[in-house]
């Protein structure tokens, strides 16, 4: 059996008496895509800020290539790409701009050939010298994801990409985030948009109530079925929890 890249162990991340995370594990292996779903509240997010590093867990553990890994070491972060539902780019700098500064800070070699790639990776080569203050909600998404990958990480989280794009903004997105299924990177996707999920993963996972209470192949979904068995599951929980 392959050597998974990621692993979670019991992860538990707790906020007063609220378990936000309730003993998550799972196990991926290069180059594999999880789609993570679950209604609001699930703990998505909080999952995928343990994963990414930016909270700890109260309990469990992350490891990379079988190795326990802490959020703070600088081969952990090298490693790590993150999209946010919030882009968190510079207004008053352009497109161009705004992938040399973040790549200054990470001290990114072969920085001007490396902006370039990305930025007509996403299709945004002819806007690169426009101010992002000027962008729409897909661009500014596009142009995030391409400062995700500005260092061609070998773990890419992504939180809800898709969130208030129109149509023509999502599909030129999802022919982004279809590059990804290259082999070489693993990818978790958090998303509430359950076909385009769908359509990228390898791995399904569904979250409720801080749990995870399902986790396997996308081939395990039923054919046909996949809205009402996510609706199933997640019914179940809450029951449960009730």
């Amino acid at each position: 059996m392959t050597e998974p890249l990621l692993e979670a162990r019991g992860l538990v991340r707790t906020f007063g008496p609220v378990r936000a995370v309730d003993g998550v594990s799972f196990a991926l292996t290069e180059g594999e895509i999880l789609a993570l779903f679950g209604p609001n509240g699930a703990g998505k997010s909080t999952l995928l800020r343990l994963l990414a590093g930016t909270l700890r867990p109260s309990e469990g553990e992350i490891r990379l290539r079988g190795e326990t890994r802490d959020a703070s070491e600088t081969q952990w972060r090298g490693e790590l790409g993150v999209l946010s539902h919030r882009t968190a780019l510079y207004g008053a700098l352009t497109a161009r701009e705004n992938l040399a500064f973040w790549g200054r800070l990470q001290d990114i070699g072969d920085l001007a050939d490396r902006i370039e790639l990305q930025l007509a990776r996403v299709g945004l080569a002819p806007h690169a010298e426009r101010r992002v203050g000027g962008f729409s909600r897909g661009m500014r998404q596009r142009l995030a994801l391409a400062r995700t990958l500005l260092h061609e990480p070998t773990l890419v989280l992504l939180d809800e990409p898709f969130t208030g794009l129109d149509l023509h903004a999502a599909s030129l997105l999802r022919e982004v985030l279809e590059e990804l299924r290259d082999g070489r990177r693993t990818v978790v996707l958090v998303t509430h948009q359950l076909l385009e999920g769908l359509s990228l993963a390898d791995r399904v996972a569904i979250q409720a109530r801080g749990r995870m209470v399902f986790e396997g192949a996308r081939s395990d979904l039923p054919e046909g079925r996949e809205e009402e068995f996510y609706r199933d599951q997640v019914a179940l929980a809450e029951g449960i929890g009730r």
